[in-house]
Parts: structure tokens; C-alpha cells; sequence
């Protein structure tokens, strides 16, 4: 593992910022721009050979000047080794997209763009994939408000899909996720039942 970072490091120099080892998998985080170089040299370089592009996953920052990190996970079924690449970016700044390399990218890609607000430069078709026609937002954003939008349902008698202010049935509920057992000031119920067991027994 520790052969193959060096390897990484010194072949791609600058392309990349950092490289991390964590938990048995190397993290490469690298340069925005450079992202389809340095995806094209794992898939291709015969030490790396990741040739399997499993997914492309968003993150939001929302505290961070670049809020959102995508992440890319490789697969070498020829070492048998996992990579993570990550990247930054903000709003306004597309990332390049990969499906000259892997064009399996596309779906990954709108699903990015979709749940997060993340653009692909040159990607052919960039629109939503998960969310509704007309749906305003990106729901995986920390931001993203719980309420205050719109739901969409069939109307059997209207025969058509309606548009409706979001109902929530259920209040919102506060946890504690504490067991009753513990620090409860009364006596539980069926728990005479074992003071009187012990009462007869002495």
C-alpha cells in the first residue's frame, strides 16, 4: 500500500495536494483541474490499473469557502485495491466531467448535480435524475430547508399528477434514546412483581 502511494505521488506531482492512507484505502486528494488526469493515470498506469469506476459521491461544507467535496471510488479487481479521490468546489465552479473516461460517470454525475447543486463541464446531459419535474433545490444540502416546499402524488379522481403544499402529518419528536431502565424515578410496571420475589425468597 505504502509502494503503490509513492508511486502515485511521484508520478503525478503537482496534479495532486495530498495522499492518505486511512482504514487500509489510500485518499488522493487532488487539484480540481487535474481531476481527469489523475483519474486516467490510476485507471491506466499498469501499478494501478483501477478500472472500475464504482461511484461519484457529493459532500457539503457549508462553512467552507469551497463547500462541496466529490468524491470518486476506484476499484482494482486486478491488485484487489480501493481508492478514494477527492476534490473541491463551490457553486459556481464546474468539475470536469469523466465520462470520456468511464461512462458510467453520467448517472453518478446527475445525481451529483441533482442532490447537491454540483455542474460537470461537458457533461451531455446534465439535468435532474432523482427529483421531480419543476422541484426547486438540491436536498442533500445542509441547508436545504425540511419544509416549505412542494409534494407531488397522483390524483385518482383528477387522473393526474397534482402539486400540493408539503403536509406533515406527524409532529416533529424529541428522543432522549434513553433506556427506561435507567434514572427513571417510579416504579415500572411488573417491576413489584421482582420486589416481592426477592421479599419471599429472604
Amino acid at each position: 500500500m505504502h509502494d503503490l502511494k509513492d508511486h502515485i505521488e511521484a508520478s503525478l506531482g503537482d496534479a495532486v495536494n495530498s495522499i492518505d492512507i486511512t482504514f487500509g484505502e489510500i485518499t488522493v486528494n487532488a487539484r480540481r483541474a487535474e481531476v481527469v488526469r489523475v483519474i486516467g493515470f490510476l485507471r491506466d498506469d499498469p501499478m494501478c490499473k483501477f478500472q472500475q469506476l464504482i461511484d461519484v459521491a457529493g459532500a457539503d461544507y457549508p462553512a467552507r469557502e469551497r463547500r462541496f467535496d466529490v468524491v470518486y471510488h476506484m476499484l482494482s479487481m486486478t491488485h484487489n485495491h480501493r481508492i478514494r479521490i477527492k476534490i473541491t468546489t463551490d457553486e459556481d465552479i464546474p468539475v470536469h466531467s469523466l465520462i470520456g473516461l468511464f461512462p458510467n460517470a453520467e448517472w453518478y454525475e446527475r445525481e451529483a448535480f441533482d442532490m447537491y447543486g454540483i455542474a460537470f463541464d461537458q457533461h451531455p446531459d446534465l439535468r435532474r435524475i432523482l427529483t421531480d419535474y419543476g422541484f426547486e433545490g438540491h436536498p442533500l444540502r445542509k441547508d436545504f430547508p425540511l419544509t416549505g416546499f412542494v409534494e407531488v402524488r397522483y390524483d385518482e379522481d383528477r387522473k393526474a399528477v397534482v402539486y400540493e403544499p408539503v403536509n406533515l402529518p406527524q409532529e416533529y419528536r424529541s428522543f432522549d434514546f434513553m433506556s427506561p431502565w435507567e434514572g427513571a424515578k417510579y416504579v415500572l410496571p411488573g417491576d413489584e412483581k421482582s420486589d416481592e420475589k426477592v421479599e419471599s425468597e429472604g
